[in-house]
């Protein structure tokens, strides 16, 4: 029960931090600005794995949960548990912001650039994910993310992608993080990109990690 607290604590103190980053950025015009909330979520993530790295995994992430799981590195049978933790934390971490700044429309929502096409955004959260996970499946132990370098490593990557990819799909790579501000705010547009996407680019990231490390990768 622990792990299960650990990845509900660690997702919604991220998904309360990001994306309350973009609900204040939206409600006072900008005033913590682009990088300021792509900061904002690769201190978080870094965070949340020092706290909770050696407890859970730290993977706040249903797509990290699922690649964990197809890299042989940890149970399927444990994926839809921490799944739900998941987006239990999420779901707690929206409905807080919606209570604090009921102005906002959209509280951290994912949803493809104006002119930016759906299949493009899915390829973009697709590759965004797949170069997320590459990363942590090779700073990881086991299914745990732990240590300085797994914290850093993976806190700058978010911040990272973030920062180039955020203004095009909102870089989420993220299910968790993206279906709680669709649900609560009411707009569902792009929603299945954003489910779909990650864990697909995630399953590749394990594939490639096969490729190149062979059994020194998932065994």
């Amino acid at each position: 029960m622990k792990r299960y607290i650990s990845e509900f604590i660690g997702t919604f103190s991220m998904v309360f931090c990001g994306c309350g980053a973009m609900t204040v950025n939206e409600i006072t015009g900008g005033s913590v600005t682009h990088v300021g909330v792509a900061i904002t979520w690769g201190l978080i993530v870094m965070a949340m794995i020092y706290a909770f790295g050696e407890v859970s995994g730290a993977h706040f992430n249903p797509a990290v949960t699922i690649g964990f799981a197809a890299a042989k590195k940890f149970e399927w049978k444990e994926v839809p548990k921490y799944i739900v933790f998941q987006i239990g934390g999420a779901f707690l971490a929206i409905a807080i912001l919606w209570l604090l700044f009921p102005e906002s429309q959209s509280y951290g929502h994912t949803y493809a650039a104006e002119g930016f096409e759906p299949y493009k955004a899915f390829i973009l959260e697709l590759l965004l994910t797949y170069f997320l996970m590459v990363v942590i499946i090779n700073v990881s132990t086991g299914s745990k993310e732990i240590g300085t370098t797994a914290a850093i490593a993976v806190g700058a990557v978010i911040l990272l992608e973030a920062m180039f990819a955020g203004p095009m799909t909102k870089a989420s790579m993220n299910p968790a993080r993206s279906i709680a501000p669709a649900i609560v705010s009411g707009n569902l547009t792009d929603l299945w990109l954003y489910l779909i996407a990650p864990c697909i680019g995630a399953l590749l990231a394990v594939l490639s990690c096969r490729f190149v490390k062979g059994k020194d990768c998932c065994d």
